[in-house]
């Protein structure tokens, strides 16, 4: 009797399958996409209703001919690909390509977690192609394509070959660039905040700290520098304080939904420092299965691309069940908690990321695990658990002091602290924070207190701040702002993320993105000539009306047509102007082979110099910022130099004669000698220098270097 075939796109997700399935069926994996469009010609047939011509590509030869020949034998093929637009294209694709059988016989199966009674439910009730989510994504397809394929080639001529723009990952890579603007332009504020050490005058308890808020009548007043500091400070000494109102207020804290694509990748980021493409492999690997000794392979989590909170009704009942076993009915809510959408258009698969069994607990098969596969089922397996258990009970007391001065009606101080009475889900897990949203500490608890009570003053203790500038973006409040504003989708944040970093539009610095000089070249480029594509509204407007393709609402091709006729006249326009353009950063060097000036470049290590004459002479030298230091061994100009380690970009200062003078520091030269020995002196933390000769540190200023 012939075998039924069942196509997937990976060997892991055909292993369980294949376990649930059992005899009577063959599972073969695609390995991903089997038709894309060509990698050297556009692809589209523009004026033939933007009709695109799919290859395939010269790799997924022999897998297509293996497959064509497996549907041919098999008595029914059953496309069992991922539950999204693109899993829905990948099968239509796969049933385009196998000759021997009409659209009608291919039946399309779909599940969202691979377990028996999801699989064999899926396979109970197969369906044919969804054309509208194909259509989805096909206009995406084409959309970018034709984007890519139009504005590369100018970012070529003018910056230099290798680069792309893309609509998701241009808007992306402005949304950086404007944020580190507006870091570079801000202005730091001074301002002092004073903290007051108080204790009880009668009984024992702890002393504790309440900070300075203003006048007596609410009032608010600003310290600004050192000055009125120690003259504040100077009152406050000579002040008789005792607490003037004790509020308390009792809170419920909420637990947060299960997990989606945006949520897991933040999540991730904050408390395992996983990059959003690693987190999607690891969590694929979860979906698809992993062999758990005598259970052998079994699919871990449901389907990780998603932005619905939905979770089915029996996940929620064993969970409940879960929850009353391990942690006792007081901590399991009456009712079942229920929530809804967070995504501005959720779609995509109808569940939230969840563990496909509760009962599974991750301690139980942390063998079966690497480490970074049990971090992450631990993180969504404590995420959704905690999502069905008690609120947790808090208590906020709030402290009014009043210290009373002769020569002021008086000062307010406050204090604050928030006890758990009943910690609820918090005993399981609590939602990470970013960097904005962390609290400077955790307050200690306050000792009881009652109005009117008097207070002794142990002590003040001033601090100088500045006001800070906006963080740059982690991947977490990246991801978040992205779909707080509608760009992209479940599928498209880790591709994005990974493309503007392997592009060497931004890059690194302690854990955020910062542009690179390139990322900030591209960008105005773009953002003069195409604003259409960089702006956050108009990419969003395009998400939408992907969806609503997707929903059968509008024609495919009447959404790639909207955007190409104004995106093919702006393009014309912005060709003649550009050509117009020059980019280039003259300099006063000339070139030493053909004496013609040296010019500026921006290339892959960043700034360069290259020959005017070029393509005639193709002389380059590195570009060299100079210190305006002299070398301690040579004289010559110590310059600042860069390398590689690690996968980053290290900075070290070297001689400019190298590699006749070797001289090498790690710490920046200062252009000014060491007034002790004349020797080199270089920075250190602050305004702290270090003589590289003798043993002089000290406070210096900086003179400006040339």
């Amino acid at each position: 009797m012939k075998e039924k075939l069942v196509i997937v796109e990976s060997p892991a997700k055909a292993r369980t399958l294949g376990k649930i399935l059992g005899k009577g069926y063959s599972l073969k994996a695609s390995l991903g996409h089997i038709r894309d469009l060509p990698r050297s010609t556009l692809g589209v047939e523009i004026d033939n209703g933007f009709t695109p011509k799919y290859v395939v590509p010269r790799e997924k030869q022999k897998i297509v001919n293996e497959l064509k020949q497996e549907a041919k034998a098999a008595s029914a093929v059953y496309l069992a690909t991922d539950p999204d637009r693109e899993g829905e294209a990948i099968s239509w694709h796969l049933s385009q390509v196998m000759d021997g059988k009409s659209d009608k016989e291919f039946r399309r199966v779909v599940f969202h977690e691979i377990t028996d009674e999801a699989v064999k439910e899926a396979f109970a009730h197969p369906r044919s192609i969804d054309l509208n989510l194909v259509n989805a994504q096909q206009a995406r397809r084409v959309l970018d394509r034709l984007v890519g394929y139009k504005l590369s080639p100018l970012l070529w001529r003018k910056v230099r070959r290798g680069l792309s723009a893309g609509r998701v990952q241009s808007v992306t890579l402005k949304i950086i660039v404007d944020r580190e603007r507006e870091i570079e332009k801000f202005v730091p504020v001074e301002y002092w905040v004073i903290e007051a050490e108080l204790e009880k005058k009668t009984g024992k308890a702890s002393p504790f700290r309440a900070t300075f808020a203003g006048l007596m009548d609410g009032t608010k007043l600003e310290i600004h520098n050192q000055l009125e500091s120690d003259k504040l400070k100077a009152e406050l000494e000579k002040s008789s304080y005792s607490v003037a109102l004790v509020t308390k207020k009792k809170t419920a804290r909420q637990p947060a939904p299960p997990f989606i694509t945006s949520t897991l990748q933040q999540e991730a980021w904050r408390k395992l420092h996983f990059s959003a493409n690693r987190t999607m492999v690891i969590a694929q690997q979860l979906y698809e299965g992993l062999p758990l000794g005598d259970e052998g392979s079994v699919g871990l989590i449901t389907y990780m691309r998603t932005d619905s909170v939905h979770v089915a009704t029996s996940a929620i009942a064993e969970t409940r069940d879960f929850i009353k076993e391990k942690y006792g009915a007081e901590y399991l809510p009456a009712n079942a908690r229920m929530f809804t959408k967070t995504a501005r258009l959720a779609q995509e698969a109808h569940e939230a990321i969840r563990p496909t069994k509760t009962h599974r607990e991750p301690a139980a098969i942390k063998k079966y695990l690497n480490d970074a596969q049990f971090k992450l089922y631990d993180l969504i397996w404590k995420r959704m658990v905690a999502s069905q258990m008690s609120a947790a009970s808090l208590e906020n007391t709030t402290v009014d002091i009043h210290a009373k001065a002769d020569s002021r009606a008086g000062y307010l101080f406050k204090a604050t602290s928030t006890e758990v009475k009943f910690p609820g889900f918090i005993i399981l897990y609590s939602e990470g924070k970013d960097e904005t949203d962390k609290e400077d500490g955790k307050a200690a608890i306050l000792p009881s207190l009652e109005k009117g009570k008097q207070l002794n003053l142990l002590g003040l203790y001033p601090e100088q701040r500045f006001t800070q500038p906006p963080p740059r973006y982690t991947e977490a409040t990246l991801i978040k702002t992205l779909e707080q504003n509608g760009i992209g989708r479940p599928s498209t944040y880790a591709p994005t993320l990974s493309t503007i970093q392997v592009r060497e539009y931004v890059t690194r610095l302690k854990g955020s993105f910062k542009p690179t000089e390139l990322g900030f070249v591209v960008n105005d480029l773009l953002a003069e000539h195409f604003p259409d594509i960089v702006d956050i509204d108009f990419t969003a407007r395009m998400e939408e009306n992907l969806d609503e393709v997707a929903r059968e609402h509008r024609n495919w091709v009447d959404v790639v047509k909207e955007f190409y006729k104004p995106f093919e006249k702006t393009l014309e326009t912005a060709q003649e102007r550009i050509e117009k353009v020059t980019l280039v950063e003259t300099t006063t060097e000339t070139c030493p082979k053909c004496g013609k000036p040296m010019v500026v470049k921006v290339g892959r290590f960043g700034k360069f110099l290259a020959c005017s004459g070029y393509p005639e002479c193709k002389t380059t030298k590195p570009f060299q910022i100079k210190t305006g230091a002299k070398c301690p061994e040579c004289g010559g100009e110590l310059i600042e130099r860069t390398y590689k380690k690690g996968g980053k970009t290290r900075r070290f200062y070297g001689c400019s004669n190298y590699p006749k003078c070797k001289f090498a520091t790690i710490f920046r030269p200062l252009p000014q000698p060491c007034p002790k020995c004349a020797g080199l002196l270089t920075a250190m933390r602050g305004k702290m220098a270090k003589c590289v000769k003798c043993d002089y540190k000290g406070k210096i200023e900086e003179k400006s270097e040339s």
